[in-house]
């Protein structure tokens, strides 16, 4: 069974705390909603918690001059990523309803988007493993076309490490990396093994750096705070993804490191609705792995998965 109750965060307002004997989990409900906090029962937050008060993008007339603040933790967005549809801002109180071992969290209606996101998490009785559906609905009168982004920010000093494309595709590619105009790629903080791509968050990073796979192996693990996460989704093999056919993407700057999942293209009528289905697990994990050394990579990672 979990626990549900509410809290005051001087930096966001209430929270719903959630936990159970495995992980405990915090929602902002006075904004967003995020996923603030995330960590192993007892352990330090694995997310990003934005206490500056950072905002995204400038003010946006269309939405009575608001703009979009960070917050950090998870959040669900729409792609591609363009301004000002992407950067409403999500800055109103959420309603949030819990049922046995689940709470979904629905933020109000997007005033000139006409869409409405809410994630719920629905926590295991016996592990670590919370499913995390993301849903976002056309409540307008036209159709409208988008993909379901979820963005999940993590706290800074960790490694990430990601898997690539193992397929035997003969004499065609089987995988490939995506690049923005900001990334370099001989930037010190990313690896790129046979088998796995690692990415060092560095707070003396004097640049942003983000890259784009097709992983088709569908997770992605991070290491830090002696505990690791991981996010799996399921990715399909040649879906219709943005930015040249990517279902993950990573991003990292000096005060954090996002991983990010993608679903399909999807042409939404009024009222349906899409959803981005993932899962997260956290473990006690001591050992900080080295940056480059792939045996390492997957003697660690295989304590956690099957693949």
């Amino acid at each position: 069974m979990i626990s549900v109750s509410e809290e005051n965060n001087s930096i966001f307002g209430r929270l719903v705390k959630i936990s159970n004997d495995f992980v405990d989990v915090k929602v902002t409900i006075d904004v967003g909603p995020r996923v603030i906090y995330f960590a192993a029962k007892g352990k330090n937050n694995m997310f990003y918690e934005d206490i500056n008060k950072s905002t995204l993008g400038d003010v946006q007339d269309c939405y009575g001059g608001d703009i979009i603040k960070l917050y950090g933790g998870h959040r669900l967005w729409i792609s591609p990523e363009e301004m000002p549809r992407c950067y409403y801002p999500d800055n109103k109180p959420v309603s949030y309803i819990v049922e046995d071992n689940s709470v979904t969290f629905t933020a109000p209606v997007e005033e000139i988007n006409y869409i409405q996101k809410s994630i719920t998490l629905t926590f295991s009785p016996d592990s670590s493993l919370v499913s995390v559906d993301n849903t976002i609905k056309n409540c307008g009168v036209w159709d409208i076309e988008l993909a379901p982004w979820s963005i999940t920010q993590l706290a800074a000093g960790g490694i990430e490490i990601i898997p690539q494309s193992k397929r035997d595709t003969g004499y065609l590619h089987n995988r490939y990396v995506v690049l923005w105009p900001y990334s370099k790629m001989n930037d010190e903080r990313v690896y790129f093994g046979d088998e796995f791509i690692s990415l060092k968050q560095s707070p003396d990073a004097q640049c942003a750096f983000k890259i784009g796979t097709n992983n088709e192996d569908g997770f992605a693990a991070y290491f830090n705070k002696e505990q690791v996460f991981i996010k799996f989704f399921e990715p399909k093999l040649n879906g219709n993804y943005p930015d040249n056919g990517c279902c993950f993407e990573t991003y990292t700057n000096s005060a954090m490191i996002e991983m990010e999942a993608l679903g399909e293209f999807v042409k939404l009528a009024p009222n349906e609705q899409v959803f981005l289905s993932e899962e997260w697990e956290v473990y006690e994990a001591p050992c900080l792995p080295d940056s480059k050394n792939e045996k390492q990579f997957k003697e660690l990672l295989q304590k956690y998965i099957s693949f």
